[in-house]
Formats: C-alpha cells, sequence, structure tokens
C-alpha cells in the first residue's frame, strides 16, 4: 500500500489519496514534505491571503472566458474591413492556446509560480492593445495568436497557485472561480489592463511553498506557511524540523533513484522527462487509472472539437437567417444577460460537487448533457427571444461544465503524474480545437449540420462522464503540478 508519513498536527483534518493501489511506487521526499504542507495549511484554514488570492486568481478565469468572446464579437466587423475569411482569425487563436498547452507547465517550474502568474496577464492586456492598431489581417492574426498564449496561460497557472495555498475543506472553491468566467463578458482591454496592476503591484503574492520545497528551499516554505497565517491573522505549528524529519523519514523508505534534485537544469530535464514513456505510462499504472486517464482524454478532445465548432459556425447561421432587430445594442444587451446569469451558476457548480450523491463526476454529467440539447434546440429558434433563451440556457450549462471539468481533472491525476496528464488532456483539447476553424474554412457556412454535430458532441461527452472511475469529493492530494521526484515513476 502507498505510504503516507504521520506527521499531524493538533485538531486538524487530515488529507488523504483517492490512488491506493499497491502497484503504485512508494511516497517520496517530495510526497512526504508535500502532505506536511497540506496539513499546515489546513490548520491556517481559508482565511484573508485566500480570500484575496480568490480574487486575482479568478482574473485568470475572467481573462480566459473574455478573450474568446472577445474575438467572436469582432469576428464580423474584421471579415468586412479587410474583406477575409473569418475562421483564419480563430484559427489563430487556437494555435496560440496550443502554444500555451507546451509551454506555461514547464516554466511555471522552472522560473517559478510568482513569475507566470504575474506575466499572464499583462502579456495578454499588452498584445491585445495591440491587436487593437492592427492595419492589416495578418497583423491582428499575430497579435491575436500571441496575446492567446498569455490567456491559455492563466487557468494551468492560477489554479496551481490557488491550489497550492488553500486547505483540502475548501478546494471546492477552484469550481466557484468559474464566477469570473461571467464578469469576464463585459470586459475590455483597457480592464484588463487595470487587473493586472492590481494583481502586479497591490496583491503581494507570496511564492508557492511547495514549489520552494521542491527547489530544495525548506526554511523558505516554511517562511511563506507562517507568513500566510500571519497575514490571516493565525499561527502556524509548522517547523523547519517537520519537513526534515518527513524528507528523512521518506529517504530512508526509497532508493537513491528518487532522491530530490533541486537544481533548475534538472527542473527543466524533469519537466520535459515527464513525456517520457515510462512518465505516460504511469498514468495507466492500474486498469482503474487507464480507464481514468483515457476518459479524461477523451472528454477533453470532443468538447475541445464541440465548443469552437459550434462558435466558428453560430455567427454565419445567424447572418443566414431574419431575426428581427439584429442590432449592436441587442447583442451587447444579451451579453450582459448572459453574464448575469453566470454568477448563479458558478455558485450552484460549487454547491453541486459536495453533494455526497453527486459530486464532481454526476455535476459534469448533468450539465454537460443539457449543453448538447440547447445547442440543438438553437438551430429550432426563429425569434430573437427564441435565440435568448436556448443561449442562456447553453451559457448557464456549459459554463459549469467547464468550471468543474477545469477542477476535476488534476483531482484525477497522481500527484507526480499530474504534470504530464493535465498537458496531455490540454494539448488534447488545443489539437481537437484547430479543428473547428480548419472544417469552417472549407465547410458550407450556411448549413446547420455543424452545429448539430457539436451537440450531439457534448450530449456524447456528459454520458461519457458518468464512465469515470474514480470521484474525488472530500479527499485531498498533493495539489502541484511542480517539482517532484526526479526518478521515473
Amino acid at each position: 500500500m502507498r505510504l503516507w508519513l504521520s506527521f499531524t498536527f493538533p485538531s486538524r483534518s487530515e488529507t488523504r489519496d483517492i490512488f491506493t493501489d499497491e502497484s503504485l511506487d512508494p511516497v517520496t521526499v517530495y510526497q512526504a514534505k508535500a502532505r506536511i504542507l497540506n496539513d499546515a495549511l489546513q490548520e491556517i484554514g481559508m482565511g484573508k491571503y485566500q480570500w484575496y488570492l480568490f480574487l486575482v486568481a479568478g482574473f485568470g478565469w475572467l481573462s480566459d472566458n473574455l478573450w474568446p468572446i472577445v474575438t467572436g464579437l469582432i469576428l464580423m466587423p474584421v471579415r468586412n474591413e479587410f474583406n477575409v475569411l473569418g475562421p483564419w482569425l480563430k484559427l489563430a487563436q487556437n494555435t496560440g492556446l496550443l502554444v500555451r498547452a507546451a509551454v506555461w507547465s514547464v516554466s511555471s517550474d522552472v522560473w517559478a509560480r510568482r513569475w507566470a502568474f504575474n506575466i499572464t496577464l499583462g502579456m495578454t492586456g499588452i498584445f491585445a492593445i495591440a491587436a487593437g492598431g492592427s492595419m492589416n489581417y495578418v497583423a491582428l492574426r499575430s497579435l491575436t495568436a500571441v496575446w492567446s498564449v498569455g490567456v491559455g496561460g492563466n487557468l494551468p497557472v492560477d489554479s496551481a497557485v490557488f491550489l497550492e495555498f488553500v486547505p483540502a475543506s475548501h478546494q471546492y472553491l477552484l469550481t466557484v472561480l468559474s464566477v469570473w468566467w461571467a464578469l469576464g463578458q463585459l470586459l475590455g482591454s483597457l480592464l484588463m489592463m487595470l487587473l493586472w496592476v492590481i494583481r502586479f503591484f497591490v496583491f503581494n503574492l507570496y511564492e508557492s511553498p511547495k514549489y520552494l520545497m521542491g527547489r530544495g528551499h525548506d526554511e523558505q516554505a516554511v517562511e511563506v506557511v507562517h507568513k500566510v497565517a500571519a497575514y490571516n491573522g493565525k499561527t502556524s505549528n509548522l517547523t523547519f524540523e517537520d519537513l526534515r524529519r518527513a524528507g528523512k523519514l521518506a529517504d530512508s523508505a526509497v532508493d537513491d533513484a528518487v532522491h530530490m534534485d533541486t537544481s533548475a537544469l534538472v527542473a527543466v530535464r524533469r519537466k520535459m522527462g515527464t513525456l517520457s514513456s515510462d512518465h505516460v505510462k504511469s498514468l495507466f499504472a492500474t486498469r482503474k487509472m487507464a480507464w481514468s486517464a483515457t476518459i479524461l482524454i477523451i472528454i477533453w478532445a470532443f468538447i475541445g472539437l464541440a465548443f469552437p465548432l459550434y462558435n466558428s459556425f453560430v455567427t454565419y447561421i445567424l447572418l443566414g437567417q431574419d431575426f428581427g432587430d439584429g442590432s449592436t445594442h441587442i447583442t451587447y444587451r444579451d451579453q450582459v444577460i448572459f453574464s448575469v446569469i453566470g454568477v448563479p451558476r458558478a455558485l450552484m457548480a460549487g454547491f453541486f460537487v459536495e453533494l455526497p450523491y453527486l459530486g464532481r463526476r454526476g455535476t459534469l454529467a448533468i450539465f454537460t448533457i443539457p449543453t448538447g440539447t440547447f445547442i440543438l434546440a438553437f438551430t429550432t429558434a426563429r425569434t430573437f427571444n427564441a435565440l435568448l433563451g436556448w443561449n442562456c440556457g447553453y451559457s448557464y450549462t456549459s459554463n459549469v461544465m467547464y468550471g468543474v471539468l477545469y477542477a476535476l481533472s488534476p483531482e484525477l491525476f497522481p500527484t507526480k503524474d499530474r504534470g504530464i496528464g493535465n498537458a496531455i488532456v490540454a494539448i488534447a483539447n488545443r489539437i481537437f480545437g484547430i479543428m473547428a476553424p480548419i472544417i469552417a474554412l472549407y465547410a458550407n457556412l450556411t448549413t446547420s449540420v455543424p452545429i448539430w454535430i457539436s451537440g450531439a458532441i457534448f450530449i456524447v461527452s456528459g454520458f461519457i462522464a458518468f464512465l469515470l472511475p474514480f470521484e474525488p469529493r472530500a479527499s485531498c492530494q498533493s495539489y502541484t503540478t511542480g517539482v517532484a521526484a526526479s526518478s521515473p515513476a
């Protein structure tokens, strides 16, 4: 069985691992110390620091929803101004998002979470403003691709930072962070720059204690935990000796091959090494884990195709039909309505994922299926009110679906292999996402068939979600995409 070290603090919740298969490796030095840090953060509880982090990390969720919507809103004006094929802009955006999947998980481990956390929003805002002054379509597409690299870096970095500071009892708040997606529908690039200023200059983000520990800076990791406790008006019993004892005990339980190497060069090699066949095989170490990883990859890939497929064609479908008043005023009025209903949907998602008989898996399934249903119903609309109604339903269910999916995925990968797991599902999502605008370039843009296919894919994905073998509700692993032991899994 997997070995967990029994260092605990008085009167606090213990964390547990959802993976208990005998075929998994014994706990490493990194995992042992991460368990100690998890317990220390649980002892501190949810305080001011974590709630402020919830605020500034939410800017990343806001950005993630804002910029795909901005691209959709400018698509037709751009097409009319430059007399070009609109799907090329979507292709540029999805290409940038694909680059993100390969870049940010490595950079946050090598250059630290803090810098990646602060760079992504600034990068997005700067290049988005520059894109506003584009003199031709090539420049616009190039700048869109670059700002999308920044946009795509927000969620993997921000979610890692948030989970590495929040106690286990409040990890469901990662799902609630999707409330910021609703606000993202209302904001532009100038406000995005304001949010970056607040994040960079107003809120003092401490470096992740798990990142520091993984790089061999145990004393600084303990210092950060105490700073967070002091910020919250509390104290922590964590000491440097706790980490040192955990490391020594774990050291004695494994051979020399899994001792931690904390150099920056090894951090790069370790992260790139996750692409080796041995590390990929670790995700499929048992039949149940293999089934879980395969289902997750399929869900992410299917949704990666269905979501942009709908967005790529819906504009052209609307242009081909007479719904009455299609003015800019009506367009932005509808966006405000979608944003307003986004607030309760995020809170509802946080509520549903904690229900004993529903949890993450059930919530994902029951909101993915109606997402596809609302898309199919959209094709029956003949008035703007009908369009608004079906899109409100789609907006509600799809955002709950994404909020749960982003929170569920890292929970279903073992700690030491979470980096490669997240990278695989993200790459699958973006590769299939690139297919949608390519299809739009060569398909008949006036037919509803792509919309029907998109809806069907969502419905199938919802039923597939029921097949996930693990339900991570109320469990806590060592949440991190950071530095782990240097040996193969």
